[in-house]
């Protein structure tokens, strides 16, 4: 039985936690806030609940393989999950709308043959075929297995079949995904509608590889669902399996330090000198706070580092607390995009000074009646992705950005001005308060080609017996990312470093 010290309880560490404790370890979580959850955090006020992390769960079956592989309660006798539908509705630039069914490809395409004219479903339907092309060669390196050593084999290959494009006498395949909209789709809303699947994810469609292509594959194969309660539950429900699995936790205790003895991590130092000795460390913190952690170098010349994936944006999340109830047949979720998209590109891509423009924000509405008080009231969170260093310190820029959210909000909550109560503004500053991460940047999944630029640093580190874990190492960012990098971490230490992967 190994000693195991964890830093961190985001859903990635508690992910390797749970495994690492069921194969006999005994595992130490020490976390520097008051809480469990990384960014999957809960705002109350007045009867109101919000979601300030993900409002959605995609790919449930990462999170159904922990609890079946970690006790006997599978995920549903730990939560209740409910299937979006529609899985989103799309307001674009032009005043259409389209509501899109959720996992069903015949669905979206004759929504969308409805909607934006006779074969734009068609021009869809193919990229996704396309787009599973692209998945199902990336899945097992970038998902399920520790990163390969020779990882610049994923860099250089391009794994999403573009189409031959004409132009300017040349034939071209697209390299980025707005080649893709621009080339393939051939409609400027079938291409926000891709590009919005980037955005959501913080990345610039103008940089983002096409082999971005399997973010909206992985939506419309496996679908969108909901946690009752808000996904804050799911955190709950893998606290609870960690705690029942005999995982200690140590809340508001800062790790400071990195201890090394005979060329490898021997445990943790605590905020006061509390020293934790350990034979392994578990690092789920941001690239930059951990290598303050150790003087040790951490990658050799060459590997993948953080500072070669994409620029860091974050999220600018507005919670609203509207008088009157949800309508019957309100979309869960409604993306309404940005009226000039270039000018929202540009304002992400600028890391500071750029006037902020009306954002593409993500609209959720639950049908929950746990989120809100009784008598007739709604909660609704509303996202938008920003620059992380674009001033969010200065009130008046909160100020001013709020406002081209809410204008942007009323294209999906008719009646918006009158039913709002009070709202309150979450800034990037506030996620890096909760999670550490720098300037309150938050990860994208690991995508393949471009030069390795949007790949993370891997699980092993080259200091013997300190593993990275969650949204900042590989595989990257989101819910179902940060469990894949929970199990490959409990089976690189289980199994050794000759592990393989899940089979």
């Amino acid at each position: 039985m190994a000693r195991i010290a964890v830093i961190g309880a985001g859903m990635g560490a508690m992910a390797a936690a749970a495994r690492l404790a069921v194969a006999g370890h005994r595992v130490a979580v020490y976390e520097r806030t008051e809480t469990y959850g990384g960014a999957v955090r809960r705002f109350e006020r007045d009867g109101f609940r919000f979601d300030t992390g993900p409002g959605l769960l995609p790919l449930p079956a990462v999170y159904r393989d922990l609890f079946v592989k970690t006790g006997k309660q599978p995920l549903e006798a730990c939560v209740e999950l409910v299937q979006v539908d529609p899985s989103s509705r799309h307001v674009f630039a032009d005043g259409t709308a389209v509501s899109l069914q959720n996992a069903s490809r015949a669905g979206v395409v004759a929504a969308l043959d409805e909607a934006l004219g006779e074969g734009a479903g068609r021009r869809w339907g193919d990229f996704l075929v396309r787009a599973r092309e692209a998945w199902d060669r990336t899945r097992r390196p970038l998902l399920e297995e520790p990163l390969w050593p020779n990882w610049r084999v994923l860099a250089e290959r391009e794994p999403y079949p573009a189409v031959p494009h004409k132009r300017l006498l040349r034939t071209r395949r697209a390299a980025t995904l707005t080649e893709v909209g621009e080339w393939e789709l051939r409609d400027p809303r079938l291409a926000a509608l891709l590009e919005g699947h980037a955005l959501a994810h913080g990345l610039d469609p103008r940089t983002a590889p096409a082999s971005a292509a399997v973010l909206p594959y992985m939506e419309h194969a496996f679908g969108v669902w909901y946690v009752r309660g808000g996904i804050r539950e799911l955190a709950r429900a893998v606290y609870e399996r960690c705690v029942a699995r005999r995982v200690e936790f140590a809340f508001g205790a800062e790790v400071t330090g990195i201890l090394e003895k005979d060329g490898r991590a021997a445990g943790v130092e605590l905020a006061g000198g509390t020293v934790a000795e350990a034979d392994h460390v578990v690092a789920d913190v941001d690239p930059e706070r951990l290598r303050g952690l150790t003087e040790h170098p951490l990658d050799a010349d060459g590997d993948v580092r953080a500072e070669t994936t994409a620029s860091r944006t974050g999220r600018f999340t507005v919670l609203l607390a509207l008088r009157g109830e949800r309508a019957p047949g309100t979309a869960h979720r409604t993306v309404v995009h940005a009226p000039d998209a270039g000018a929202e590109k540009d304002f992400l891509a600028s890391p500071g000074g750029a006037e902020p423009v009306r954002p593409t924000v993500t609209v959720l509405r639950p049908d929950d009646p746990t989120l809100r008080p009784e008598g007739g009231y709604e909660s609704v969170v509303v996202h938008a992705v920003v620059p992380t260093e674009a001033g969010w310190e200065r009130e008046d820029l909160v100020r001013r950005f709020t406002r081209l959210v809410l204008e942007a909000t009323g294209s999906a909550v008719p009646g918006l001005r009158e039913r709002l109560m009070w709202h309150e503004v979450r800034t990037p500053g506030d996620v890096a308060a909760e999670t550490g991460s720098a300037a309150g940047a938050v990860p994208a999944p690991a995508l393949a080609a471009a030069d390795g630029r949007f790949l993370h640093p891997a699980n092993i580190t080259r200091l013997p017996g300190l593993y990275r874990v969650g949204g900042w190492a590989h595989p990257g960012g989101g819910l179902p990312h940060a469990g894949m990098s929970g199990a490959l971490v409990a089976g690189l230490i289980v199994e050794g470093p000759d592990f393989r992967g899940s089979q």
